[in-house]
C-alpha cells in the first residue's frame, strides 16, 4: 500500500524518514543529509512510502519500482 507523503504530519513524515535512513547503522547525526535527500526525492515523485501490512512496517522505495509491480499485477 502506498502512503502519500502529503497525508502524514511534518514530525510523522520525519520520523518514517529517519527510521528508514538509519536502518542500516547510519548514525542519526549523518543521517540529516540523507533524510533531506530522501524528502527531495518524495517530493519529485522519485520515490513513494510503502506500508505492508503483514509486517506493519513501512519502506521508501523509487516510485518507478511501485509502478513496475502493479503493471506485473494487472
Amino acid at each position: 500500500m502506498i502512503i502519500p507523503y502529503q497525508k502524514l504530519s511534518p514530525d510523522a513524515l520525519h520520523g518514517v524518514i529517519e527510521e528508514v535512513v538509519t536502518r542500516d547503522g547510519t548514525e542519526l547525526s549523518d543521517a540529516e543529509g540523507m533524510i533531506a535527500e530522501v524528502m527531495a526525492l518524495l517530493k519529485q515523485g522519485k520515490a513513494v512510502i510503502t506500508y505492508d501490512m503483514k509486517t506493519r512496517t513501512c519502506n521508501i522505495v523509487a516510485a518507478d519500482s511501485v509502478r513496475d509491480e502493479e503493471a506485473e499485477s494487472e
